[in-house]
């Protein structure tokens, strides 16, 4: 019982534990930290996952929102697995330091809940990924020091409208924050020894077909490297989320392009973290 989920019932938003048979609700008994953000970022995981123990089922029926909706800081590094710079085609080397742009919440949507392909643009794309979540301030943090930092762990389909990303030349911004269309979730399990990422394996498929299949320890930029460039620059705080790379096999790599349309359902798992899944649907 430790994974943490955020959640609605009849428009009514909670947090709470996840279990096979449901969820147990616990922010009404948690008051002082509305949100689980709010709980993260006084260090409250174990004391959330101590008081689920021997509690019954609340609620058997709910929607999953986005993990955490109000994280204001989610940092995502792209190009950070082998071959996805080739996959530009564009000619250039292996960049020196790592990509790096900023999501906000409001472009992700929750488990088990439709990706939104927008009007204006039907290239909607796919990027499996796994996220980590700050627990512990940090400025010039050490690579050997980042992973005491991490609190929790979370998936992330890095959802991309690709035609915008090409708008401007120095960022891509606009074409990674089309609301609702990623997906973070289904929970939080907390970060408890280094083999969780080191030997995590991601996968991410498309309608049941792999289409992405490789392990974080390949990244290009490991994530202890990550959290010791990003600190370089900014103080890292408790709920900063880091979306840390993607494999090769995103939709736009292939000739032609096999982009999202509705009706599909893609599907990110990693073992020990769990599985994201996500249908597709034109914005209404």
């Amino acid at each position: 019982m430790n994974r943490l989920a955020t959640y609605s019932v009849n428009g009514e938003t909670f947090y709470g534990a996840v279990t096979d048979d449901g969820m147990i609700a616990l922010s009404p008994q948690f008051l002082h930290w509305p949100t689980l953000y709010d709980a993260l970022r006084a260090g409250g995981l174990q004391d959330l996952i101590d008081a689920a123990a021997d509690k019954p089922v609340t609620h058997a029926d709910v929607i999953y929102e986005m993990v955490l909706p109000n994280a204001p800081r989610i940092l995502c590094v792209g190009v950070n697995f082998p071959y996805r710079n080739a996959e530009y085609k564009d000619g250039s080397s292996q960049p020196k330091y790592m990509s790096l742009f900023p999501r906000f919440a409001s472009g992700f949507t929750g488990h088990d809940r439709p990706l939104i392909r927008p009007p204006e643009n039907h290239t909607l794309d796919y990027e499996g990924e796994v996220a980590i979540v700050i627990g512990k301030a940090g400025r010039r943090i050490r690579p050997e020091d980042a992973y005491d930092h991490i609190s929790a762990l979370t998936l992330c389909n890095e959802g991309t409208i690709r035609d915008w990303v090409r708008h401007a030349k120095f960022n891509v911004t606009q074409g990674k924050n089309w609301d609702k269309s990623g997906a973070m979730g289904p929970w939080l399990v907390p970060f408890e020894r280094a083999e969780q990422l080191d030997e995590a394996r991601l996968v991410t498929r498309v309608n049941g077909e792999v289409r992405q299949d490789d392990y974080l320890k390949r990244m290009t930029f490991p994530i202890r490297e990550e959290i010791a460039y990003i600190s370089t620059f900014m103080t890292l705080q408790p709920g900063d989320i880091i979306v840390t790379g993607t494999p090769t096999g995103a939709g736009a790599r292939f000739d032609p392009p096999r982009y999202l349309k509705p009706g599909d359902v893609v599907e990110i798992e990693v073992d020990g973290i769990g599985l994201l899944r996500n249908g597709v649907e034109d914005e209404q």
